[in-house]
């Protein structure tokens, strides 16, 4: 049988006083994509992102099982850039997929921060609500976002449970809303941002500071921002305002707000534009025109 080339020249050959002379690589039937060598670069790439964790050994505080919790190294993820609501988007691998610990035999997870700092009635409620209900699941080597979703889920599932402060499930659900940005569902990441923001309302008045390293001006002009994303404007205007005229706080955050500020009155003013469009008057030949055919109904 003759090679491919000689095919496609006996193919096309004939063509070439048209000045089609270069017929010789031109494939009729494209060859279907080795499969396994996209295994293989799958496999490659969860070989890299295992090099990249380690594990720590951890006691649950609620059943008391030693287990092991997987850890980015911390040299392993590279930033690529942070979004104005704080979210950093990383290379090579993604620490907030492995964010969350949870014991897979009592069912209790929450952020790692978090994990160990739980009282005894709060123990309780967890063996009650939780650990009676716990099915078990034996999670990949690897995390991806979908399984970060599943995880951040389960930990803010305990936080309602316990009544954790309203900080700490105001974390949960920002943490979970980059998530959903990261895959691009913007109707979830709405819905996690508003809870989100109303975590960080309650904390902001009855919590002491830090709060999950945010000092008072950070976390008003993170509430600003969270308004400005949820297109809550005037709220917004509100808190970034109060950032800028603050005296204590850093230039570089007043710099932040004041940017965010500017946004938001560009995205007012094209709203208003397209309200006044939608609501400008007929011109006068169609006034006469839908005139004329009510006339003509008499």
């Amino acid at each position: 049988m003759a090679d491919d080339k000689n095919n496609n020249i006996s193919i096309f050959s004939g063509l070439e006083h048209l000045g089609f002379n270069d017929t010789e690589n031109i494939e009729i039937f494209k060859k279907e994509v080795d499969k396994s060598e996209k295994v293989n670069n799958e496999i490659s790439e969860s070989q890299k992102q295992l090099s990249l964790i380690y594990e720590k050994e951890i006691i649950c505080p609620v059943c008391e099982n030693r287990f092991k919790a997987k850890a980015v190294k911390i040299s392993a993820p590279r930033m690529v850039k942070k979004d104005s609501d704080f979210f950093i988007r990383y290379e090579n691998i993604n620490p907030y997929f492995y964010d969350v610990w949870l014991c897979n035999i009592c069912g209790y997870a929450a952020m790692k921060i978090d994990f160990e700092r739980i009282k005894g009635y709060q123990i309780e409620r967890v063996q009650k609500e939780i650990s009676m209900k716990w099915k078990g699941k034996s999670y990949p080597d690897v995390y991806d976002v979908n399984t970060a979703i599943e995880r951040y889920k389960l930990s803010l599932l305990n936080y309602a449970v316990i009544d954790a402060k309203a900080s700490a499930k105001a974390m949960n659900c920002l943490k979970l809303a980059w998530m959903f940005r990261l895959i691009e569902d913007f109707y979830s990441e709405s819905i996690f941002l508003n809870n989100a923001l109303q975590g960080f309302n309650e904390a902001y008045y009855n919590e002491d500071f830090p709060i999950y390293g945010m000092n008072r001006y950070t976390t008003m002009y993170l509430i600003g921002e969270l308004n400005r994303r949820l297109e809550n404007y005037e709220e917004s205007l509100v808190w970034l305002s109060k950032v800028v005229t603050t005296p204590a706080v850093p230039q570089k955050l007043k710099e932040l707000a004041r940017d965010q500020k500017d946004i938001i009155k560009a995205s007012m003013a094209a709203k208003l534009e397209d309200d006044n469009t939608l609501q400008e008057p007929l011109p006068e030949e169609k006034k006469n025109f839908f005139l004329n055919i009510f006339k003509r109904s008499k």
